[in-house]
C-alpha cells in the first residue's frame, strides 16, 4: 500500500523535514534544481522544490501522467539511481523529448525512495537545464539523504497503520476527523461473521491471514471509491467515504461490500465466513462526533448481526 497525500498532512513536521532534505542535497550540488516527488497509481506528483526556477518549468503540487514522467524509469526493484547525463543524446527517451524540452532539463538523476513494505515512496531528483556530470559521491550522497528521507517516513507510517493488515489505525481515524472533514460522509462498521471459528479450528496464523485477506479486499473496494479503510482492533473494521448521503447509494456499496466479503475458499466456506455491517450518516464539520458515530454505526452493526449476519443496517 502507498502513502495516500492525505495521509502526509497529519505526519508531524513533514513540510520541515522535506525542507531540510532539500537544503541537504543541495549543499552537495548547489547548481541544480532539486525536487521531492511522490506517486499515485497513475501519477506522479511534485511535493517539494529546492527553490523557484525561472529556466526550469516545474512547480510544487504539478501533477503529471506517470508514463510521461522520467522517473517513471527508474528500477525501483533493484533500488538503483537513474542517470542521464545528456538527455539530448538519448534516443531511449524520444517519447519523453516534448515534456522534457517544454521543462528545460538536459541533465537527469533521479534517486528512488523506497518505504520498508518495498512499495515506491516517489523520488529524489537533480536536474539542470545543461548537459552535465553526476559524481559518484553526489550520487552516493543523493541515496543516503533519500534513505534518511525514507526512514522518517516509515516511522511516521508506523504511527498511523495497523501492523497486521497495513490499513489505517484507529488513531488515524481520529487524526483525521480532528484535522480533516468539512463536508459530510458515511461510515460503515463491518465485523466479520464466524471468524472465531477460524480461530478456534485452523489456529490464529490461519486466522491473521483472513485479516490481511479482508485487509486486502477492503483496500481495493476503496481504491475505486473516494474513501479509507481502518483495522479498528480483531475483526472489526471501518470504511468512511466521504460527500455521500444518498442511501440508495449506499446500499449498492454495502451491497458490494457483502459480496466481496462472503466468498472464500472451500476450507473457510465451511464455516460461512462473512460480514455484517452497520452504517451511520455524518453531517458536515462532524469533527467532534467521531466516538457518537461509531457508537451508532456499532449499534446498527448489532441489529444486523441480530437479523440473521450477512447483512447491512442503517443508525435511525
Amino acid at each position: 500500500m502507498q502513502i495516500p497525500l492525505k495521509e502526509l498532512q497529519f505526519y508531524k513536521n513533514f513540510d520541515e523535514l522535506a525542507r531540510d532534505i532539500l537544503d541537504m542535497a543541495k549543499e552537495f550540488m548547489p547548481d541544480r534544481l532539486i525536487y521531492l516527488t511522490t506517486f499515485t497509481d497513475k501519477h506522479q506528483v511534485i511535493i517539494k522544490l529546492s527553490e523557484t526556477s525561472r529556466e526550469i518549468h516545474i512547480i510544487e503540487g504539478m501533477v503529471i501522467e506517470i508514463t510521461e514522467t522520467v522517473c517513471n524509469r527508474i528500477d525501483f526493484d533493484n533500488n538503483r539511481p537513474l542517470i542521464f547525463e545528456d538527455m539530448s543524446k538519448e534516443t531511449k527517451l524520444d517519447d519523453l523529448r516534448k515534456a522534457l524540452i517544454g521543462a528545460n532539463i538536459n541533465s537527469y538523476l533521479g534517486v528512488p525512495i523506497l518505504l520498508s513494505n518495498g512499495k515506491a515512496f516517489g523520488t529524489l531528483c537533480a536536474v539542470h537545464t545543461d548537459a552535465n556530470e553526476f559524481s559518484t559521491k553526489s550520487i552516493k550522497m543523493l541515496q543516503n539523504i533519500a534513505k534518511l528521507f525514507a526512514y522518517y517516513l516509515n516511522l511516521e507510517r508506523l504511527a498511523y497503520r495497523d501492523s497486521l493488515t497495513g490499513l489505517y489505525n484507529r488513531q488515524f481515524l481520529h487524526k483525521y476527523f480532528e484535522d480533516s472533514p468539512a463536508g459530510g460522509g458515511v461510515l460503515f462498521f463491518l465485523d466479520l461473521d464466524g471468524f472465531k471459528k477460524v480461530n478456534d479450528l485452523y489456529g490464529h496464523d490461519t486466522g491473521d491471514l483472513v485479516l490481511r485477506e479482508v485487509a486486502l479486499r477492503l483496500d481495493q473496494f476503496v481504491q475505486q471509491h473516494q474513501g479509507f479503510a481502518v483495522r479498528l482492533g480483531g475483526d472489526e473494521f471501518i470504511i468512511n467515504m466521504i460527500d455521500l448521503s444518498d442511501k440508495d447509494e449506499i446500499s449498492q456499496y454495502a451491497e458490494s461490500l457483502l459480496a466481496r466479503l462472503s466468498s472464500w475458499d472451500t476450507q473457510l466456506e465451511a464455516l460461512q465466513l462473512s460480514v455484517s455491517i452497520g452504517i451511520e450518516l455524518y453531517p458536515p464539520h462532524a469533527s467532534n462526533l467521531l466516538d457518537t458515530l461509531l457508537k451508532n454505526a456499532d449499534n446498527a452493526l448489532y441489529r444486523a448481526k441480530a437479523n440473521g449476519k450477512n447483512g447491512y443496517q442503517f443508525f435511525s
